[in-house]
Order: C-alpha cells, then structure tokens, then sequence
C-alpha cells in the first residue's frame, strides 16, 4: 500500500547547497564589496602599487624636459627593470600581503563570524570565497601600475643605449656592431674592455689623457697606429663584448614585459595567500602583517643569498627565493647583489622552485580553511 504524501508537509528545497564547500557567486560578491569599504586600505593600495611608480615618472618626465642635457630620458629599460625588480615585486607582495591579512581577520575582529556560522554556510565555503574576492582586487591593481611603467618606459625610451660609457645605437646585429665600432675605433679601443689587444697609444676623453704610456726617445710620445690597423683592433674588441652588448637594451621588449608582468603577479598572488593564511591562523591582522613584512624585507634576502651549511635544503624552502630563481633572465636581481663580488642567488632548480611555490599556495590555504573549519564561533 502506498501513502501518499501531504501536500501540506513542507520539503527541502533541492537548491539549497548551503552545505556544499565550493563558494557561491553571491558570496565572493559580498567579500568583494566588504573588502572594498575599508577605504583606507584601499587607499594605502593604490598608492603603494599605482602612485609610487606613477609619481616617480612623472617627475623624471618633468625634468627631462625641463632641461634634458642634465636629466635623461623618463623611460628605457634601466627605468623599467629598477622599478619592476626593485619596488613592484616587494612592495606589491606586502600590499597583497596585507589585504590577505585583512580579508582573513575581519570577520572576528568586526564580531561578524558567529553571524556567518549560524546562516549554515559551510565554513570552508566562508573561508573559499576570500581567496577570489581578494585577487580580484589584488591582480588589476598590481596590473594597473605595471601599465602605467610599461607605457612610459616604452614611448619615453631613449633613443640609443649607454654601453660602457659609451653611447651606441641599439639593436645592432653582429656584423653591424663590428662596422659601428670600425667607425668609432679610438671611442671603443678606449673605452671597451676587450683581450688580447696590444693598443699602444694614449687615450683622451674631454680633453683628459686617460692612460699613460711612456714616451720615447726625445720625450715624444707613440704614434696613433693607422687607420686601418685601428679600424681591425676595434672590430676585434667588438666582436669580444657583442653578448654583453646585446643584453642591453633601449626600452623592455614585449616578450619581457609579459613575463615580468606574470612574475609580480605571481608574488602578489603569493602574498594574498600567504596572507589570508597566516591571519586565519593567527585569528588577527596585526602580528601576521608584522611577519609578512619581516619575511619579505628582512629573512628572504638574508637566506636567498648566503648559504648556511646543513641549512640549505630549509632556504630552498623559503618562497621568495623559489620566486626569485622564476624571474626572467633579462631582469637584475630583486634582492639585489649584482655587483663585483656580490653573492649570487642559493641555488635551486626550476622544476623545485615551482614545486616550492605550490607548496606554500596549497599549505597555507589548508591552514587557513583547517584553522576557519575548527574555530568556535
């Protein structure tokens, strides 16, 4: 015998998933709009990512033309590596860091998150949702200051490159190099390093003897060599710095700004993360700030560039170094160390540094949902 049913018996709605971990549409909207009243924050944001460079800029192009034979171009890619490898990559990794921090504390510092339990949300569900709402503002802020570096560094480039103290013409090929220096040949016998090359005559740059050879019989000094043995010396010492010659470039190419672009992304994603994670753990803002700051700032230079005897598998560990040995080749160093002498990078291959950045993206997302998933409301 069959009952049938009460038509007056209410029943579960099939489209309630307020159980189900993955979050709703309607809830990263909520988190992004939560976000997006701490204006002060936001400020603070846009000011570090987007007015930093965009000031910067702007007075090297004032100056550049009010009196450009003292101040050089605004652009170039000496402008556009310091700028990305120097003060996008680690201040944008703090920012991030810090709207992380926030997005992962503020439902307990504001006493909102008994209110967010009781709705029957899954908590995983609560903790899921940040991690959208936070990159949507976090990616098109850090991409908004790296346009506004790569417009200028690109349409205010100069017009040739400096190589060496000396002003050259960008973009030669081989041959062209070698025919340029052959043009040129005291300017680059005395002003390019090179081997293997006996240049027996002195040196004047503004007027000023820069080497001293001895003089010869009578007090006279030596003689220039001819034209063409000069012109077959200069050619030599170019083909001898044509490799370092060809790494410099007038203004960033577009392949490289594409790639930089990915890698401060990258870190600023990292730092959200990272961020959120630390501060869901911690259950306040504060001191999880205070670690991201003393962790990008102060350890990751430290351990990225002196190794520690039997410590070095725990510094291959450390993020920022993975990122750093991500960063494209055309760029200087982002925690510096460049110079002659200067210790290079503790070294690490791609595929571990990829697997290191994997690892601190998934574990301090599964420290955060573990921390929001047992904490009492």
């Amino acid at each position: 015998m069959s009952i049938a049913a009460d038509p007056m018996v209410e029943t579960p709605l099939a489209s309630d998933h307020r159980g189900s971990w993955v979050p709703t549409g309607g809830m990263i909207r909520t988190r992004i709009m939560e976000l997006r009243k701490r204006r002060g924050l936001m400020i603070a944001m846009a000011a570090v990512n987007i007015g930093i460079p965009a000031i910067f800029l702007t007075i090297r192009l004032l100056l550049h033309a009010f009196d450009p034979k003292t101040y050089g171009p605004a652009g170039g890619y000496d402008v556009f590596s310091g700028l990305v490898a120097g003060v996008m990559f680690i201040f944008g990794f703090i920012v991030a860091a810090t709207l992380g921090a926030s997005a992962g504390s503020s439902d307990l510092t504001d006493g909102m998150f008994r209110h967010l339990v009781v709705t029957g949300r899954s908590r995983m569900a609560i903790y899921f949702a940040r991690i959208p709402a936070g990159l949507a503002i976090v990616v098109p802020m850090v991409a908004a200051g790296f346009t506004i570096v790569c417009a200028v560094c690109c349409f205010a480039a100069p017009p040739k490159i400096n190589y060496d103290g000396l002003t050259i013409p960008p973009g030669l090929s081989a041959p062209a190099f070698e025919t340029w220096a052959s043009q040129h040949a005291e300017l680059v016998l005395c002003g390019l390093p090179y081997r293997n090359i006996n240049v027996n005559f002195p040196c004047f740059v503004n007027g000023k003897q820069q080497v001293q050879f001895p003089t010869g019989p009578g007090g006279q000094t030596p003689q220039l060599p001819s034209a063409a043995k000069m012109s077959q010396m200069a050619r030599h010492a170019a083909s001898q710095n044509y490799v370092d010659y060809a790494k410099t470039f007038r203004s960033p190419s577009n392949l490289l700004m594409v790639k930089a672009g990915l890698w401060i992304e990258l870190e600023a994603i990292i730092g959200f993360i990272v961020g959120l994670g630390l501060a869901s753990l911690l259950g306040q803002r504060t001191v999880a700030v205070v670690l991201m700051i003393v962790l990008e700032v102060i350890l990751t230079p430290l351990l990225s560039r002196h190794i520690i005897p039997h410590f070095i598998n725990v510094q291959r560990g450390v993020v920022g170094l993975a990122v750093a040995h991500l960063e494209p080749g055309a760029l200087p160093s982002a925690f510096g160390g460049n110079g002659p002498g200067a210790p290079g990078l503790v070294p690490e291959s791609t595929t571990a540094a990829v697997l290191v950045v994997i690892a601190w993206i998934v574990g301090w997302t599964a420290l955060g949902a573990w921390r929001m998933a047992k904490r009492d409301a």
